[in-house]
């Protein structure tokens, strides 16, 4: 088995090796023994944190259940931020399906940011990369890239978690210069760990010191914070896990991209995945009329409001 798992390393930077440069040399891909240790503090902090407060919670509940209010305050937490992903971190800040007004697009970043799921410049430059290599050698996180026994199992493992700790970095002077030139992606990405703690802990606070009780901060940080933290995050890795491998195909991609209906409302309307493949700079995912998506709602309404201009609509009228 570890034969077998080397054998498919060497092949898999053996088949990428023709695209790691630029013509003029520039590293496309960082190799990932440079920045493990920040993949590891990063999964640890974001990741591992998360779980064991969503299974402290969970386990406390018997005798500290949560207040309507607490749930509120999470629901909350994972509309804004996965709206800062969606709609912010992907749709705008990656593939500039839209423009908006300065103070929207600070405000997508700051909430993008609070999801915990890196800062701009490295999520930008992982799915654009993505697309360029998507379930082939060189994808970040392919389900389609694993090998022996369990395989289909293990693609999901990697392409939802296994990834995050072990994938090469995509070289942002390469695939997100733009971003390095956006000045509220560079504050944001400067103070990422703070805005991520902030969303944790920002809402506890102002709700234990309202209260006046420690035992209430507590509550919100477990349920506001660590829950939604660990929600928010599974919900968007199953984009790379289960929209890889399970759902229809409406359209000839050239990848395993799937659109997936039931996680169309968690995702706000990221599982139109191949929609989204089919047509990478549309603004909206979902196609069809009852393909719902939250996310295109989001910007629509912004368009309405004078908030969002130049708003691409997609070019797919008919199946490939």
């Amino acid at each position: 088995m570890s034969r077998t798992r080397d054998q498919s390393e060497v092949s898999r930077q053996a088949a990428t090796k023709l695209h790691e440069f630029q013509g003029d040399g520039i590293p496309r891909v960082l190799p990932s023994r440079s920045f493990r240790r920040q993949h590891r503090t990063h999964v640890l902090l974001f990741n591992i944190l998360p779980a064991i407060a969503t299974l402290i919670a969970v386990a406390i509940s018997f005798w500290y259940p949560p207040k309507l209010s607490h749930l509120y305050l999470a629901f909350a937490g994972w509309f804004v931020t996965g709206l800062g992903v969606t709609v912010g971190y992907h749709r705008l800040f990656t593939h500039r399906s839209f423009a908006t007004s300065g103070s929207v697009h600070w405000m997508l970043a700051v909430a993008g940011s609070m999801a915990g799921q890196g800062p701009a410049s490295a999520w930008v430059a992982i799915h654009r990369r993505h697309h360029e290599r998507s379930d082939v050698d060189g994808d970040p996180h392919s389900p389609a890239l694993t090998s022996g026994n369990w395989r289909f199992l293990r693609g999901l493992w990697h392409a939802h978690v296994g990834w995050l700790s072990t994938h090469d970095v995509p070289n942002p002077l390469v695939y997100a210069p733009d971003v390095l030139r956006d000045r509220a992606l560079i504050f944001c990405s400067r103070f990422y760990v703070p805005l991520v703690l902030a969303g944790v802990f920002l809402p506890a606070a102002v709700f234990g010191i309202s209260s006046v009780s420690f035992h209430e901060f507590l509550l919100v940080a477990l349920w506001a914070g660590g829950v939604r933290l660990f929600v928010t995050s599974h919900l968007i890795f199953t984009i790379n896990s289960i929209c890889h491998a399970i759902g229809v195909q409406p359209y000839d991609t050239g990848d395993n991209s799937r659109n997936n209906v039931w996680l169309s409302l968690p995702t706000l309307g990221e599982s139109w995945h191949n929609n989204h493949h089919a047509d990478p700079t549309s603004a909206r995912f979902g196609f069809r009329w009852w393909q719902l998506d939250v996310g295109y709602v989001f910007i629509f309404f912004l368009r309405i409001c004078g908030l969002a201009r130049t708003v691409n609509q997609h070019r797919v009228s008919k199946r490939l």
